[in-house]
């Protein structure tokens, strides 16, 4: 099969970026109507259009100037929009604000950094712990939207228990994990642009 130019700007990956950037507007409708489990559903389906858009660009040389900017911009759309929408329904949601605060510094940091290496000419492709990061960030979303929807329609009406123990360990875990992958991936990227930095250094 031949491929596509790269300069060419409407791609099959734009145009999957270009989707999972409504469904992520979607998403921020739903959470405040509580519609959970319908929110769970788009943003799976959102999430999952990252990684096939970036395995066809790769795959069919359609990596594109654009698509370098809009991919990880839409990535940081949907997943610090959605821990800001989980984190105004704190404590249901498991994700408390300063969670939130977490991944948006380390999502802003990272974008100055990239933008500064690579206006040097430098290249500053993700990393495996980053994502990783966005696997357990998605995890933590996941668990903490089905565990709100628990909220809603509780096992127990008398006891008003908010689910099964099993997603509340599921939940923390997925949540912390989140955390811990988000901070260690911002000091690696930090790590690693101060090292291009230092050899650039005359």
């Amino acid at each position: 099969m031949g491929t596509t130019p790269s300069n060419t700007i409407l791609n099959v990956p734009n145009v999957l970026t270009s989707i999972r950037f409504l469904l992520s507007i979607v998403v921020f409708v739903l959470i405040p109507l509580e519609h959970y489990i319908a929110a769970m559903i788009v943003f799976v389906i959102a999430a999952s259009t990252d990684w096939i858009d970036g395995w066809w660009a790769r795959k069919y040389g359609q990596v594109t100037k654009l698509g370098r900017m809009f991919d990880p911009f839409v990535d940081k759309i949907i997943i610090c929009g959605t821990f800001i929408f989980l984190a105004a329904a704190w404590p249901a949601s498991g994700i408390a604000p300063w969670m939130a605060v977490v991944v948006m510094g380390r999502e802003m940091l990272v974008t100055a950094i990239r933008g500064f290496i690579e206006q040097q000419g430098g290249d500053f492709s993700a990393a495996m712990s980053g994502k990783l990061k966005m696997v357990f960030q998605c995890a933590a979303v996941v668990a903490s939207l089905l565990t709100l929807w628990y909220w809603e329609h509780p096992i127990d009406s008398s006891r008003r228990l908010p689910g099964p123990e099993w997603l509340s360990w599921t939940l923390h875990a997925c949540v912390w994990l989140a955390v811990i992958s988000t901070v260690y991936s911002g000091l690696e990227y930090i790590i690693v642009a101060a090292r291009m930095l230092r050899r650039q250094e005359p």
